[in-house]
């Protein structure tokens, strides 16, 4: 048998710090319901599927997030607008807030999971948990969306290089 050579392992600091590197639309992913409303701010959501329309979405299974993802079954990923820094810094647990006092000056409705979706939001995926794939100290949701909001007339809230951002109209490209 051939041995295989081992690779370096990456540090964690230097790794962090590439991925910052990655411009990302902010969202905030909602779930449970009444008391048990709680929620995180991501930037670890992509599509998966138009096929069958789904979304992937990265979580710390360390997060208060986590048990009320897997009592529930079902979240809804808010994508912010450039105004909506606020609520992202609510959902990251700024000033301590937790579970439902991070619901806290934003507007919500429900869509067809009853799970909270932010009024005004940019778009709203209001999703069926289908598949979580464990790894390493996350887990990777996989959800079909059940619903969809989506607003025309406004621009994402973008984070970047430690920051949030908003996109400048000298950066837009056009074919």
């Amino acid at each position: 048998m051939e041995k295989v050579a081992t690779k370096p392992i990456v540090d964690q600091s230097a790794f962090k710090l590439s991925m910052r590197h990655l411009a990302g639309a902010v969202s905030v992913v909602t779930v449970g319901e009444c008391e048990e409303r709680t929620g995180f701010t991501a930037t670890s959501v992509s599509s998966l599927s138009a096929d069958q329309p789904s979304v992937i979405v990265g979580l710390n299974r360390g997060s208060s997030s986590w048990p009320v993802v897997e009592r529930y079954r079902r979240f809804c990923v808010n994508v912010l607008t450039a105004d909506q820094q606020h609520i992202a810094q609510s959902f990251a647990g700024f000033c301590g807030r937790r579970g439902v006092e991070r619901y806290q000056n934003a507007q919500w409705y429900s869509l067809s999971t009853g799970t909270p979706a932010l009024k005004d939001a940019l778009t709203v995926l209001d999703c069926e948990l289908e598949t979580v794939l464990n790894h390493h100290s996350h887990a990777i949701l996989i959800g079909r969306v059940c619903a969809i909001e989506t607003r025309e007339d406004v621009e994402p809230l973008l984070y970047w290089r430690g920051g949030y951002r908003r996109l400048s109209e000298e950066a837009v490209i056009h074919p």
